[in-house]
C-alpha cells in the first residue's frame, strides 16, 4: 500500500480483503512471533542473519552436531519457553471466532498460536516443545528433557549467550567440550527435537493437508513471512495457480511480492489487531 497511509487505513484494507474472501487461508512465520520476544530468522531484505542453521542430516549421523545443538538450545530454551502469545496471535484467534478467517498454517514451532486460542492450526516444521527418539520413536516434553540437561551439564546453567531463533543460542566452542548429550528414558537412543530441521522436508502427510486447505480455502494471507522457504512459498504459487487473491502483513519484502495483490509493510502487531474490530 501507498506511503502516508495510516495504521488505521492498512487495517481496513485488510479488513475488507477478508470481508470479500471469508474462508481466506492463513499462512505465518517468524515476524508474528517477533513481539513476543522470539527472533526472527532474516531481516527486511530477506537476507538471513548468522550462520546457516544444523542441517537434518547432520545432526542424525554426528554426536558432535548433536553436542552443539543441544548444548545451545539448554541455553537457549528459557527465552523460548517463557514466550506468550502477542496481541497479533490473540487477533488471529479472534478472527477465527468471528468466522472471518479459516484455517492456519504456520511455519513457527513455538506454539503459541495454541497458547492464543487458535484452532485448526498446522504446524508446518513441527513443534519444538516437543522431542522426539531417533532410535525407538518415544515423545518427551521439551520441558522435562531440559530437566535432564541442566542435571547432567550444571557448568552451562545460567550460562549467558546471544539468543537465536526458535531457542536456540550462540555459544563459544569451548563450552561443548564437556557437554553430555540428553538420551531417550526408555532406549537410552538419541533425542531430536520434534521439528523439520533445514535440509528435510515436511512429513507427506502433513504436507497433503495443508495443499488440502489450500484448495477449500477462498484466499491466502500471509502474516510475517518472507516466503524465502519453499514450504511457505509454494502456497503463494498454488493460490495464484488457481486463481485466488493473496494478501500480504509483512515489515519488508517477501519472494511472491509479484505474487501478491494486498501487500501491508507494518508491524503485525499494530495492525492485526486492529482488524476484528472492523469486520
Amino acid at each position: 500500500m501507498a506511503e502516508g497511509f495510516t495504521i488505521h487505513d492498512h487495517a481496513q484494507a485488510l479488513a475488507d480483503f477478508l470481508a470479500r474472501y471469508p474462508y481466506a487461508l492463513l499462512l505465518t512465520g517468524a515476524g508474528l512471533s517477533t513481539a513476543s520476544g522470539i527472533p526472527d530468522y532474516r531481516d527486511r531484505d530477506g537476507v538471513r542473519r548468522g550462520k546457516l542453521p544444523i542441517q537434518g542430516p547432520e545432526f542424525r549421523k554426528s554426536t558432535d552436531v548433536q553436542r552443539r545443538y543441544w548444548a545451545r538450545s539448554m541455553v537457549g530454551w528459557p527465552l523460548l519457553a517463557n514466550a506468550r502469545p502477542n496481541a497479533g496471535h490473540f487477533a488471529i484467534a479472534q478472527l477465527q471466532v468471528q468466522g472471518r478467517l479459516g484455517p492456519v498454517l504456520t511455519q513457527n514451532v513455538d506454539g503459541l498460536h495454541q497458547q492464543a486460542g487458535s484452532r485448526d492450526v498446522i504446524e508446518l516444521h513441527g513443534n519444538i516443545h516437543t522431542v522426539v527418539c531417533l532410535v525407538c520413536h518415544s515423545r518427551f516434553a521439551r520441558a522435562d528433557v531440559q530437566t535432564q540437561l541442566l542435571d547432567a551439564n550444571p557448568q552451562l546453567a545460567g550460562a549467558l549467550a546471544t539468543p537465536l531463533p526458535d531457542g536456540d543460542a550462540r555459544l563459544e566452542p569451548e563450552a561443548l567440550e564437556q557437554f553430555r548429550l540428553p538420551c531417550c528414558a526408555h532406549c537410552g537412543g538419541a533425542l531430536a527435537p520434534d521439528v523439520v530441521f533445514f535440509g528435510d522436508g515436511i512429513p507427506p502427510a502433513r504436507s497433503a493437508q495443508a495443499q488440502a486447505l489450500m484448495e477449500a480455502a477462498d484466499a491466502l494471507l500471509v502474516v510475517g513471512s518472507s516466503l524465502i522457504v519453499y514450504s511457505g512459498y509454494r502456497f503463494c504459487r498454488m493460490a495464484t495457480e488457481t486463481g485466488k487473491p493473496i494478501a500480504a502483513l509483512n515489515l519488508g519484502r517477501t519472494r511472491a511480492d509479484h505474487l501478491i495483490n494486498l501487500k501491508i509493510e507494518q508491524s503485525v502487531e499494530r495492525v492485526l489487531p486492529l482488524v476484528p474490530r472492523l469486520l
